[in-house]
């Protein structure tokens, strides 16, 4: 995914300033694709430039105002197109994954605690998860939500588990510290 285009999908969701972009990035989509303020005010700029976003008229003086930007007609053409040309799955580049490797040649010295830090940082992350899908997508309301959002949601819940799961096995698998 590329910055232009999560930008392009939240303003399609809702027309928003860069600093409403920013909060909304922090807690939704920057659970999956994250960036900073200056890089999405930069982008801002360039998806304005490109006739893809505008910023919606002010009522009033525009000095001291944030401006609301809007995806223009080009701009869902162009998410339609990204959408449709998919990509390339990713490999992993996990450098815990790595650590562990090396720990194979040199010692798992230390790799407890660092396996159990993630394990903590995986489990708060599939509480917040959780906590979002019993919020935002109830049972009751199965019919009514938007599916494919509930299914990025639950791909997250899913690498959360997997990761939980995993590095608990893998720390009853470490091998004891030597003095």
């Amino acid at each position: 995914m590329s910055l232009p285009h999560a930008i392009l999908t939240a303003l399609l969701e809702k027309p928003s300033s860069g600093l409403e972009l920013t909060r909304r990035f922090d807690k939704s989509i920057g659970f999956f694709w994250s960036a900073t303020h200056q890089q999405i005010y930069r982008e801002l700029g360039r998806l304005e430039t490109s006739g893809l976003i505008r910023a919606l008229p002010q009522a009033g003086p525009v000095r001291g105002q944030k401006k609301e930007y809007e995806v223009l007609p080009a701009g869902r053409a162009e998410l339609a197109r990204w959408t449709a040309d998919g990509g390339e799955p990713k490999a992993v580049r996990e450098p815990l994954l790595l650590r562990l490797r090396a720990a194979a040649a040199v010692g798992a010295t230390g790799l407890d605690a660092e396996l159990t830090r993630h394990l903590a940082v995986h489990r708060a992350q599939l509480a917040d998860y959780q906590e979002i899908e019993r919020r935002d997508f109830p049972a009751e309301k199965a019919a009514d939500e938007n599916r494919l959002q509930h299914a990025v949601l639950r791909a997250g819940i899913g690498l959360e588990n997997f990761w939980v799961e995993w590095l608990t096995e893998t720390l009853a698998t470490l091998p004891p510290e030597r003095p």
